[in-house]
């Protein structure tokens, strides 16, 4: 088996275990759950802006630099559907 002269070298294989992974799978839906339950906390400030903004008289929208239909476009400006 072994021979004068040569040089035999040991292969070895490690495996390292990554945790962060799987706590990552194990988190992602509580993750989403918690997106889920600000995308709503938020949709609602909106429409309560959306109704505040369209109970106001068209004078008072005029003051803002407004009209009716520029409303929505302004209270959802940030979100990029717009």
């Amino acid at each position: 088996m072994f021979q004068k002269g040569k040089i035999f070298m040991a292969h070895t294989a490690t495996y390292t275990f990554d945790y962060r992974a799987v706590l990552r799978v194990l988190a992602s839906p509580f993750v989403a759950i918690g997106n889920f339950m600000v995308a709503m906390g938020e949709a609602s400030s909106r429409a309560k802006a959306v109704e505040y903004l369209n109970s106001l008289s068209d004078e008072d929208l005029a003051k803002k630099g407004l009209t009716r239909e520029d409303i929505v476009r302004r209270v959802f400006a940030d979100t990029g559907f717009l």
